[in-house]
């Protein structure tokens, strides 16, 4: 029964891995001209960030809903109809090009938000599949998926865009065109190859596991999980990992504009930040299963604080590139260790709602930090930008510390009682 749970498990893992690869690819393909497009359909600059806000948006304000839908229709209903989401926002997208409509613009990059909200809850689903020891590992090979994102994604939006060239349309409809078509091929992955239903498969799994959260009984509210010291440092983990990296992230480009670099070196530290965010995703995974989540979130939260403080000192090429890669490859860290070890605390029937509202916060977090960070910078500069980053991820560090110290502490206590 073991090695047919451990199949099946792979089998839900490596599809999971392949529609975010694809999913990711998608989005990838469309993000980067949200704000052109913002500004060329409605006619005024102001406007320009707008799409990219309302796609934050439905992507924070939707990740608790799907987690609702999945308790619904199952795991694997909810990630298709994610896709079709997914599908049916790229394709309002590239009508609205077509048709110069800004409104209908924002309902396609609203859709699109949503569907990667979907999208994004796929690494608990991974994690449920998996007994507890390995679940850090499931939850990076699926976050692994937008590494293959990041490489494919450009290289399909400049080929739509000679094609859409050449067909005689819009050079910004290719990349929303070729996106809807990789969302439909999600949705195709996810219908053939995730079997069993990965809800079904982690309830049994659960029920097999000594010691793991209880499988029966009713569903703790939200709030009550949240205030557990496991769930609390969790939790600190995704969302103060999350805002650091969209602090510095998103100002580091303007910075660099700043100091006169051009687009092919902001390209170049970008890059840089993105390979750190998921290419050593099957690391953090090997360790969190091994060293155990807090270790790892106080690895990933030392080194954002490293990040953060040494991305100032120079407004150099490489050095800016090593910082944002240690930013990128810190929020890995916190994100993988967190995720794991918030799905460690929760039942089956408490999983899809719980980790729906988790997301939910982490957007609102990364909307917040990519607004605050603008606000900082235009206030006070990026040295100061770079310290509040050091700051914010001083929780999560001070958090997995202090809890690691009680579980230190218990059994000490326990054995002089």
């Amino acid at each position: 029964m073991a090695i047919s749970f451990a199949s099946q498990a792979r089998t839900i893992t490596r599809t999971l891995f392949g529609a975010q690869s694809l999913g990711s690819a998608a989005t990838i393909t469309a993000f980067p001209i949200l704000t052109i497009l913002g500004a060329q359909l409605s006619g005024l600059e102001a406007l320009a960030g707008l799409p990219a806000t309302v796609y934050l948006t439905g992507q924070a304000l939707s990740a608790f809903l799907w987690g609702s839908v999945m308790d619904r229709i199952g795991r694997r209903g909810a990630l298709i109809l994610g896709a079709f989401v997914g599908s049916a926002g790229m394709l309002v997208s590239a009508v609205a090009v077509a048709a110069g409509s800004f409104p209908l613009f924002m309902t396609g990059a609203l859709l699109i938000g949503m569907a990667t909200a979907a999208l994004a809850l796929s690494r608990f689903v991974a994690a449920e599949v998996h007994p507890p020891d390995q679940r850090a590992r499931a939850i990076s090979s699926v976050v692994l998926g937008g590494t293959v994102g990041a490489l494919l994604g450009p290289v399909i939006a400049g080929v739509m865009v000679r094609v859409a060239r050449v067909a005689a349309f819009s050079e910004f409809m290719g990349p929303f065109l070729a996106g809807t078509a990789l969302f439909a091929l999600v949705a195709l992955v996810l219908f053939v190859w995730l079997r069993p239903e990965p809800g079904e498969l982690g309830r049994a799994i659960a029920a097999a596991s000594p010691g793991g959260a209880p499988v029966s009984g009713p569903a703790r509210p939200i709030l009550t999980i949240l205030r557990e010291r496991p769930a609390i440092v969790a939790v600190a983990a995704m969302i103060f990992g999350q805002m650091t990296m969209a602090m510095l992230m998103v100002i580091t480009s303007l910075h660099m504009r700043h100091h006169d670099h051009p687009l092919t070196s902001i390209s170049f530290v970008i890059s840089a930040h993105v390979v750190g965010m998921y290419a050593f995703s099957i690391i953090s995974g090997r360790l969190a299963d091994a060293w155990g989540r807090g270790p790892v979130i106080m690895v990933g939260a030392s080194v954002l604080v490293l990040a953060c403080l040494t991305a100032p000192l120079s407004p150099q090429l490489v050095p800016l590139a090593v910082a944002l890669f240690l930013l990128g490859l810190g929020w890995n860290f916190c994100y993988v260790a967190g995720s794991s070890l918030l799905a460690d605390q929760l039942s089956p029937s408490e999983r899809a709602r719980t980790q729906g509202f988790n997301d939910l916060l982490l957007g609102l977090t990364s909307a917040l930090g990519s607004l605050g960070s603008g606000v900082v910078f235009a206030a006070v500069g990026y040295g100061a930008m770079g310290v509040v980053g050091a700051a914010a991820a001083l929780i999560p560090l001070s958090l997995a510390a202090w809890w690691r110290l009680g579980q230190r502490i218990a059994p000490v206590s326990a054995s002089a009682d």
